[in-house]
C-alpha cells in the first residue's frame, strides 16, 4: 500500500503525523510524504491542519482523511494508532517530543484546549516519551504541565535521566507554587532549539500584572534568573496598544525575554509590533516609537495607509 502523509502547517515535527508514519510502517506499507501533484497515486492520504489560519489550498476530504485542531477538533487518532512510537526518520529530528499530560485546569476564551481536551489527565510517562535516547533532550507539548497531578514523578524522572527538557507550551506562572518553581530549577530546563537555558511562561492578559510579579519573584526566589525565563505575549485580544508596550517594557526591565504572538495576524500595528519586540537587535536598541515612526515614514512616502495605534 502506497501511503501519503501531509503536514500542512506544523512548526515542530508532528506527533499525529508521525504516529500514522510508524503504524503503516509496521504493517510494510510504503510511506511518503503527500504531493497534491499526484493525489491519484496514493492508496491512501492523511493530512493534518494546526491552525485555523493556514491555508486549505489542495486539502480535498475526499481524497485525503484530514484532521488537527486547524480542521476539525472532533478528529481523532485511532488508539492503536495513538499508541506508536512516532517516527522521527521522516523529519530527520534527533530529539524526542511528546504529552506528559492532556487538558488545562484554565478556560482562556481564546484557547481551544478546554474544549478539545478537558480537564488535565495524565498521558506519557517521560520514560514512554524518551523513545530517542542517543538524545538526551525532551520537548514536551503540555499545555498545563502542573496541571498534571502526577507532575511530581516526571519531575523524578527528568532529574533521574538528567535529561534537558523544554516547557515548550509555557508554565503557568499566575499562580505557580514555591515548591513547583523549586522542582523547574532543578531540572534542565532549555529552549525549543536545545541551544539556551530557557523556561518559557505567558502573560496574555494586562489583567494579570500583580500575579505576573509574583510569579517571577517566586521563580527568581527558587533560584531561576530573570535572564532565563522567556514569556509569550498575546496582543491585540484583551489589550491595547499601551498595554502591549507596558507588558514587553515591564518583562524587558525584569531582563524577562517577550516574545509576542498577534490575535489578529491581518492587523497591521499587530505585525509591526511583533516584528519589533521579535527581532532582538532592534528591541534591545530602538524604541517603538522610533520604530513605528520609521515604519510609517516608509508608508507614507509610498502611499500606503497605516494602522494608527493612537486611534
Amino acid at each position: 500500500m502506497k501511503v501519503g502523509i501531509w503536514d500542512v502547517d506544523s512548526t515542530i515535527p508532528n506527533l499525529a503525523i508521525m504516529r500514522l508514519s510508524a503504524w503503516h510502517k509496521a504493517q510494510g506499507h510504503d510511506v511518503r510524504w503527500y504531493s497534491p501533484l499526484f493525489a491519484d497515486d496514493y492508496d491512501i492520504a492523511y493530512a493534518s491542519k494546526v491552525f485555523a489560519t493556514s491555508s486549505r489550498d489542495g486539502l480535498d476530504p475526499e481524497k485525503i482523511q484530514i484532521g488537527g485542531t486547524g480542521w476539525d477538533m472532533r478528529v481523532s487518532l485511532p488508539d492503536e494508532v495513538e499508541a506508536m512510537t512516532p517516527d522521527y526518520s521522516i523529519y530527520g529530528y534527533p530529539h524526542n517530543i511528546g504529552f506528559t499530560m492532556r487538558g488545562c485546569r484554565l478556560r482562556c476564551s481564546f484557547c481551544v484546549v478546554p474544549e478539545k481536551e478537558g480537564r488535565p489527565v495524565s498521558a506519557s510517562t517521560i520514560d514512554e516519551i524518551w523513545s530517542q535516547r542517543d538524545s538526551d533532550f525532551v520537548m514536551l507539548l503540555d499545555n498545563d504541565f502542573f496541571g498534571n497531578p502526577e507532575w511530581p514523578d516526571r519531575i523524578a524522572e527528568i532529574r533521574a535521566h538528567n535529561l534537558r527538557v523544554c516547557f515548550s507550551q509555557g508554565l503557568n506562572i499566575r499562580n505557580i507554587k514555591p515548591d513547583q518553581a523549586g522542582a523547574v530549577a532543578s531540572v534542565r530546563f532549555s529552549n525549543m532549539n536545545a541551544t539556551k537555558r530557557q523556561v518559557h511562561f505567558a502573560w496574555d492578559d494586562p489583567r494579570h500584572e500583580k500575579l505576573i510579579h509574583k510569579g517571577i519573584a517566586t521563580c527568581v526566589e527558587s533560584g531561576i534568573r530573570p535572564s532565563e525565563m522567556a514569556f509569550y505575549v498575546l496582543i491585540g485580544y484583551h489589550s491595547t496598544p499601551e498595554e502591549d508596550l507596558h507588558r514587553v517594557m515591564t518583562l524587558r526591565d525584569y531582563g524577562c525575554d517577550p516574545y509576542v504572538m498577534p490575535y489578529d495576524k491581518s492587523d497591521r500595528y499587530q505585525r509591526q509590533f511583533q516584528r519589533w519586540v521579535n527581532h532582538r537587535a532592534i528591541f534591545r536598541t530602538t524604541s517603538w516609537t522610533d520604530y513605528n515612526g520609521s515604519i510609517k515614514g516608509r508608508a507614507d512616502r509610498n502611499t500606503i495607509p497605516l494602522f494608527d495605534v493612537t486611534a
